[in-house]
């Protein structure tokens, strides 16, 4: 079990209440992931300075310049030899172990601004509890993803996809569907296709949150096992693993708000 929570706004005038807002997604998740949690934010200028590329990283050295926020350092230059769990212009990856309302102060969050941010409290199923392991996973350039559930044949594709260069940074099952979606990527296909070839070649259960610069897409595993519900407005897109985490958000009241179904892919674009 794990808790999933993602935002996406429309109205400028909400930008500068992203961090804050989510934060309140966050904490009413809290308790599906007590082991770890981790947040990624599109367009903070303060964590991600305009037309600089902001690379995340985990297992920095001390002296490292950049921003520390808990087990996760930001930097604007060259990164050092590091675990790098997150790069891209305008966006930056904050995650670490422990518990997720702790950890949010920890990154500032409720200070963040910006037009979109997703984040995810993990219970550990699959791999052991460490910053490493957290969501989400960022492996493309500004993609990122969150995941509840379990892939039971990833072990499998990260054989399929370590013969064709992919290289990994832990063994998540989770990083394996991150991995699988930034290899078709890059291979040319858009998200919603790359997506879809993940419910082809992906067993097991799963609700996933997949975010790009400019999108954001949720899809769910063929019986639809994992717990999610999307909420929209003319100001906002939200997506959680629960209906208490949409009713902390300005306007709910009025949202239309429904369950995705089995292998749909549901995308908005910025």
């Amino acid at each position: 079990m794990c808790g999933i929570v993602g935002l996406h706004l429309r109205a400028p005038s909400l930008e500068p209440r992203l961090g804050e807002l989510l934060a309140a997604m966050l904490g009413q998740v809290a308790e599906r992931g007590p082991d770890s949690a981790g947040v990624a934010v599109y367009g903070d200028p303060r964590l991600s300075p305009p037309g600089v590329v902001t690379t995340s990283l985990l297992g920095a050295p001390a002296d490292t310049p950049g921003i520390v926020l808990g087990d996760t350092t930001l930097v604007h230059t060259d990164p050092p030899d590091a675990t790098v769990i997150g790069s891209g212009e305008g966006f930056a990856v904050l995650k670490g172990v422990g518990n997720p309302v702790e950890l949010a102060d920890t990154f500032g969050l409720a200070h963040v601004t910006g037009h979109q941010a997703l984040g995810h409290t993990r219970m550990a199923t699959e791999s052991a509890v460490t910053p490493e392991g957290a969501h989400p996973f960022s492996v493309g350039p500004g993609q990122c993803l969150v995941h509840n559930g379990s892939f039971a044949n990833h072990a499998t594709i990260r054989r399929e996809l370590r013969a064709q260069g992919v290289e990994f940074d832990s063994e998540n099952d989770s990083e394996v569907g991150a991995r699988f979606i930034a290899h078709h990527l890059a291979r040319g296909a858009d998200l919603e296709k790359a997506l879809k070839l993940l419910c082809e070649r992906f067993d097991g259960f799963y609700t996933l949150l997949v975010t790009t610069h400019d999108s954001f897409a949720v899809v769910r595993d063929a019986i639809a096992c994992k717990p999610a519900l999307i909420a929209e407005t003319d100001d906002w897109v939200a997506m959680a693993s629960e209906y208490r985490a949409l009713d902390v958000l300005p306007g709910i009241e009025h949202a239309r708000i429904f369950e995705p179904e089995p292998e749909e892919v549901y995308l908005w674009r910025r």
